[in-house]
């Protein structure tokens, strides 16, 4: 297994980078949690889980070990794949995921594109005594004290990441939000870059 990843950022997008360790460009398909905390030309690390395939090699990549911990997890569920989990653990922050399985957080978890009701439960079902004890406090409370829902802390930190100045990061992925407080951390981020194009 490649638990992690060192290198110079050569490349980032919405959900991918390619970091360059060793003359290789390695492609890995990140969080924007991870993503948010690169820079393009700078040195950065990402925690890693290389899932093999018949036809494919693919890298995930993570901003914390918890994160990649239970990216492999939600796969021991039936009909949960890489892609999906990569999906779970990009839109649901590690304390909130524990939170809404060993709660029964359905609704939260639907929340997530591709996880129907019936795949909520079976996670629910099949994970709520893996998880761990559930963390207190509320998910949603602002991340470091910066006043800001996780979600558009991911955003903004992603955009800032991407070249965007901190204060035009934080207004748009805050709009962005306020407007559709619904969208996962990715869709949120495509729809920021849109509004940011068009000034």
């Amino acid at each position: 297994m490649i638990a992690s990843i060192r290198g110079t950022v050569a490349e980032i997008g919405l959900d991918r980078c390619v970091v360059e360790t060793g003359g290789v460009g390695v492609l890995v398909h990140a969080t924007p949690a991870a993503l948010a905390g690169l820079r393009r030309g700078t040195e950065g690390m990402l925690h890693t889980e290389l899932v093999v395939r018949e036809d494919s090699l693919t890298l995930y990549g993570f901003d914390s070990v918890d994160a990649r911990q239970l990216f492999l997890t939600v796969q021991t569920v039936s009909g949960v794949g890489p892609r999906l989990a990569l999906a779970i653990v990009a839109t649901l922050e590690p304390e909130a995921l524990i939170r809404a399985l060993g709660t029964g957080d359905v609704k939260a978890l639907t929340r997530v594109p591709g996880v129907g009701k019936r795949t909520a439960e079976r996670m629910v079902l099949e994970l709520k005594d893996k998880v761990g004890p559930v963390p207190d406090g509320d998910a949603t409370t602002a991340v470091g004290g910066s006043g800001r829902a996780p979600a558009a802390t991911e955003v903004a930190d992603a955009l800032e990441g991407l070249g965007f100045s901190a204060a035009e990061a934080e207004k748009t992925a805050t709009a962005v939000l306020d407007s559709q407080p619904d969208l996962d951390p990715a869709q949120a981020l495509r729809l920021a870059l849109k509004s940011l194009g068009k000034r």
